[in-house]
């Protein structure tokens, strides 16, 4: 399936000119610029030198689609018109400057190295939000990989800034980590609409003989495979799913993009019918993220992972530990990691098809079994998608509002290890370095709730770019050794 609930990236490149300056320099650095870049990327015509130039930039920029830009620094720069680029545009804005790489430090001097340091002192004084890369000084072939990487993070700021969090239910009780305080939310721009799970049932039974329903079916049916699926839940799934889709359409109001947190358990089963599981894989295969227990901070890092790596995402506990038995006979000697490094990441079935081993299946929920249907022959509770997730890189991440209202996120880089789990749901055995001490000094220190974001690669540059961008202060993530938490004992 196609990603179809995130931004495009439209990006626009403006050069500014310090008046003192020759204003060639910036439109030939701004020329190499172009050139050097290998995606669609609109030169503006405008060089900006005053702050009349820059409402004219903006202007033109603006009509020519894009939301997102590159301010280039060709030469010094002036300091108040490039920086109310950023105030007048309507999107993430990049500062780059021109490195002086003709070696002609006479009438091809630019001295914008000095000038994006009086860049930035003006965005902070003026409280602007700009993108400035680890070293944002290069020549044309540099700039144009800083305007690579600056793509998927520009993609996340423009997705936050216009999402819809659609909510159904309260967290089931005594679920207090799915607590979700609406200032941060409000904060990072993201808007919330909260209903009931009476709702959702009153509009799935208006779905009851939907005509597109047969559809969804034979999708699903040629998804899964024979054998893979209950034939006779299939159209229960799919008026869901169907559910869903309109419900996103219908109320998404002024923002473009949405994401769900559903109250999945305990009543959903019994009263729909079948587990939500398989068909919030299928949501999210698509772009719309589907969180479980009414996780609305985990659907929006979902969300973020999703822009970030143009990828579908999961979310998964931070679950059991890894059997010492199975570490010895599968991964000890084969892989450089040691018991505690790992884990296993489970849930109930909500991980997308596309990211589980070739034996997935629709199966039902083993706990909710026992609880609901006293461990006997299982009936609603039917619905997950079950089986082991496929080794890939991954990011494990997330953005939380923490009980004071403050946010604060997480990033770590590691693996799902080729390694047989031998258990039952969406799980996998999860390699992350010094995992031990991660767990400890930052989920556990820092209160995080036991969902975590799955990204499937190596993503944690971009994130930590994400959440700075968004102004989040607090970036924790898995320290080596030789850098200790500050609550780690020294006295080892």
């Amino acid at each position: 399936m196609q990603l179809t609930n995130i931004p495009q990236v439209k990006l626009g490149v403006i050069a500014v000119s310090r008046d003192c300056f020759p204003v060639a320099l910036s439109e030939e650095r701004r020329a190499a610029v172009k050139a050097a870049y290998s995606g669609e990327l609109y030169e503006c015509p405008v060089t900006v030198e005053n702050e009349l130039g820059m409402l004219k930039a903006v202007e033109d920029v603006t009509a020519q689609g894009c939301n997102a830009l590159v301010v280039f620094l060709g030469n010094f720069g002036p300091e108040t018109p490039e920086t109310l680029i950023a105030k007048n545009f309507d999107g993430p804005c990049m500062y780059v400057a021109a490195a002086e790489g003709d070696g002609d430090l006479i009438n091809g001097r630019g001295d914008a190295y000095c000038g994006m340091l009086n860049c930035s002192y003006n965005l902070g004084m003026r409280h602007l939000k700009g993108y400035i890369p680890e070293y944002p000084v290069g020549t044309a072939q540099d700039i144009a990989g800083m305007i690579a990487e600056f793509v998927p993070i520009a993609r996340a700021v423009i997705g936050v800034k216009n999402l819809k969090i659609i909510t159904f239910g309260p967290r089931p009780q005594d679920f207090f980590a799915c607590n979700a305080p609406i200032k941060g939310l409000y904060e990072l721009g993201v808007e919330v609409e909260e209903n009931s799970e009476l709702d959702l049932l009153v509009s799935y039974r208006e779905h009851a003989g939907d005509p597109r329903i047969p559809a969804v079916c034979a999708e699903m049916a040629a998804e899964m495979g024979e054998g893979r699926y209950y034939p006779d839940l299939g159209e229960r799934m799919a008026q869901f799913e169907l559910t869903l889709l309109d419900w996103a359409e219908k109320h998404k109001g002024a923002r473009k993009y949405v994401a769900f947190a559903d109250k999945c358990w305990p009543a959903f089963p019994g009263q729909f019918g079948f587990e939500p599981c398989y068909v919030n894989s299928r949501l999210v295969s698509r772009g719309i993220p589907v969180s479980c227990e009414v996780d609305i901070y985990g659907a929006l890092s979902e969300y973020i992972g999703m822009c970030v790596s143009g990828d579908t995402v999961t979310l998964l506990d931070i679950n059991n530990s890894v059997p010492a038995r199975l570490w010895e006979e599968q991964i000890k000697g084969k892989f450089d990691y040691t018991l505690t490094d790992t884990f296993m990441g489970f849930h109930c079935g909500n991980t997308p098809a596309c990211k589980l081993c070739a034996d997935r299946a629709v199966k039902y929920q083993l706990i909710q079994n026992r609880l609901l249907e006293n461990g006997g022959e299982p009936d609603f509770t039917r619905g997950t998608l079950e089986g082991d997730i496929a080794a890939s890189d991954i990011t494990f991440y997330r953005l939380q509002c923490d009980s004071d209202g403050v946010l604060r996120s997480y990033i770590a880089q590691g693996e799902v290890l080729p390694v047989a789990t031998g258990s039952f749901g969406g799980i996998g055995v999860f390699a992350i370095p010094e995992m031990g001490r991660f767990y400890r000094h930052v989920l556990i220190q820092k209160r995080y709730p036991h969902h975590g974001a799955v990204a499937f690669g190596h993503y944690g540059k971009a994130l930590f770019e994400v959440f700075k961008f968004l102004g989040i202060q607090d970036i924790a993530y898995n320290q080596p050794k030789s850098l200790p938490y500050p609550t780690e004992n020294p006295f080892q």
